[in-house]
């Protein structure tokens, strides 16, 4: 007897099924976030078990310690990893103060001035020609208005070289067109009357000792050079500037 033609039968002779298919398939939404969610716990408590699963069979871990067991993992992670920056952070490492005369300026390297031509007094002159001095590289970023750091600066060099009848020079970048007729009034403005200014026509100085900010740059006899850059507030370079004028 065949029952495939009956209500609630198929062709297939299967059994009776009541499915309810909606409308609109957004209906279903909740039910697959749902299932999903199940799926991904079920796949997190396997991979659990399988990395516990050694402990497991050693005999550390019973039946519904494992959560203490992961709570504990992570403290002692914890405070491992605050012991080991407590460690590293040694005496030598960690920050001093330096309490040295220059101390108000930030600090310097030795350097050598670059063999080229620089513009003085409108005429093309050797770089290294400019011995026992110091040259201002002066940054085009360097505000001019009165008052400013980049002009404390400024003055304050200038004064303390003026003080040890040391030369002191105003430096500028003659590839900056812009703005440079502008900087150029820094050295009439900050330069306490001693300083002079020289254009660096090529970028010598200033591509090799990259001027970011306001660059003192203190020029023995054999050229080589103390390079001093950003100047805390109150620095003094009388010390350092008493070797260019033969005196101690």
């Amino acid at each position: 007897m065949s029952f495939a033609s009956e209500p609630g039968r198929d062709d297939s002779g299967l059994p009776p099924v009541n499915i309810e298919i909606p409308d609109d398939a957004r209906e279903l939404a909740r039910d697959v976030l749902a299932y999903q969610r199940e799926q991904r716990a079920k796949r997190r408590r396997e991979r659990l078990l399988r990395m516990l699963g050694p402990l497991a069979r050693l005999g550390f871990i019973r039946h519904g310690t494992i959560f203490p067991v992961i709570a504990t993992c992570v403290a002692m992670s914890m405070l491992a990893g605050a012991m080991l920056s407590v460690v590293t952070i040694s005496p030598a490492s960690a920050p001093t103060l330096d309490r040295s005369p220059l101390a108000t300026a930030s600090g310097h390297t030795t350097a050598t001035l670059p063999e080229g031509l620089v513009k003085l007094d409108g005429a093309l002159v050797p770089a290294r020609s400019l011995t026992m001095s110091v040259l201002v590289l002066i940054p085009p970023g360097c505000p001019v208005s009165p008052g400013s750091d980049c002009g404390t600066v400024l003055a304050r060099l200038a004064s303390q070289a003026g003080t040890r009848r040391v030369s002191v020079y105003f430096v500028y970048n003659a590839g900056n067109t812009g703005g440079l007729g502008e900087l150029a009034t820094l050295t009439t403005r900050y330069g306490a009357g001693v300083a002079k200014t020289v254009y660096d026509i090529s970028g010598l100085l200033f591509s090799h000792f990259q001027p970011f900010v306001v660059t003192a740059l203190l020029v023995r006899g054999d050229a080589t050079v103390d390079v001093w850059r950003a100047f805390k507030p109150g620095f003094d370079l009388t010390p350092a500037l008493r070797s260019l004028n033969g005196t101690h």
